[in-house]
């Protein structure tokens, strides 16, 4: 396995070098955001803010959000947009999901996200390893919302079921782009199947957790083939969706075709609504973790996930579970 970086098959001469105006990456000038690199790399950690160049990592660090990247920072596929490396993939580290957790309190976050390198070394391509972070930061961060973000498993539904069983309240798995470019785009993936993994996610917990994808424009996809591919997600029962502008980590990667403006963004937000998207974050900056926690699932989805995680356990609904009475206002007045 080579780390030099992807194999680019599109010509390099569609490469719009010259950013417009509305493409600005904002600097750090918050001394929370040297807090979060200080308690990162004291814990040994590894985040897809850095290690995928996301331009929103100044903005999100200075607000003590980080998204985890777990399972090592190598990853087994070449990706032609991605800045992650390529190489031969190092031992699981054993005390990762304890580390994850102690990042998640004390940070005190309220969400967390939680996504991995591709690891298709391993059999089932680092799933255990999702499963056993998820419990480790809900046991130390009980009312924390778990996000992942997760490679498609090569689509084993046992490895699959190996996160599911572990009750995130999100689950995220990102197509990343149209039909028609998955081939070029996505080293290894397959479009279908990444649609298959949404929809089997969500059946393995009779429909109990938010499903969410991500898109990026810019690569040479057309209108109509982006407004397909939001009609492929919502017929798998996809509710969350995030899109953002493509760019370049490195000359090596795959040429930005085209940069599409900010009225493009909402635009294509307000159809996404229309077809029935729950939640949608569009803009040249978004990420799929971009302001993540300003979407939080349905209430009932929430208490669903949680009772179900404690019956595992074999706890009881406990007083401290129960919504406290609403004292009716004659009846206060009665007892004043």
């Amino acid at each position: 396995m080579s780390s030099c970086g992807p194999k680019m098959n599109m010509d390099p001469a569609l490469h719009r070098s010259q950013k417009p105006p509305w493409i600005k990456v904002r600097l750090p000038n918050n001394p929370e955001f040297w807090s979060t690199k200080s308690l990162i790399t004291d814990l040994k950690l590894v985040t897809v803010c850095e290690e995928a160049q996301c331009p929103n990592r100044w903005e999100c660090w200075s607000q003590r959000t980080a998204t985890f990247m777990i399972a090592g920072e190598k990853c087994t596929r070449a990706c032609g947009f991605c800045a992650v490396k390529t190489a031969k993939p190092d031992a699981l580290e054993a005390d990762e999901p304890e580390r994850v957790a102690e990042a998640v309190r004390r940070m005190a976050l309220r969400h967390v996200v939680i996504t991995a390198v591709a690891r298709d070394d391993l059999r089932d391509g680092g799933a255990q390893h999702f499963k056993q972070t998820i419990e480790a930061v809900r046991e130390a961060n009980p009312e924390t919302i778990i996000e992942v973000l997760v490679p498609d498993f090569n689509d084993r539904d046992w490895a699959l079921k190996l996160v599911m069983d572990a009750r995130p309240h999100i689950f995220n798995h990102n197509i990343e782009t149209v039909e028609r470019l998955t081939p070029l785009v996505r080293s290894r993936a397959q479009y279908q199947r990444s649609l298959t993994v949404l929809k089997k996610a969500k059946a393995m917990v009779n429909g109990v957790v938010a499903t969410k994808s991500g898109i990026m424009l810019g690569l040479g996809e057309r209108r109509e083939e982006l407004l397909r591919a939001f009609d492929d997600l919502r017929a798998h029962d996809v509710t969350v969706l995030t899109l953002g502008q493509y760019l370049r980590p490195t000359v090596k990667h795959l040429p930005v075709v085209e940069y599409i403006t900010p009225e493009a963004f909402d635009e294509y937000k307000s159809i996404a609504l229309e077809k029935g998207f729950r939640h949608v974050a569009s803009g040249p900056l978004v990420r799929s973790s971009y302001h993540a926690a300003e979407f939080r699932p349905e209430l009932d989805v929430l208490e669903a996930i949680e009772a179900a995680v404690r019956a595992a356990k074999g706890l009881e609904l406990g007083p401290e579970h129960l919504p406290l009475p609403v004292l009716k206002p004659e009846l206060a007045r009665a007892i004043a």
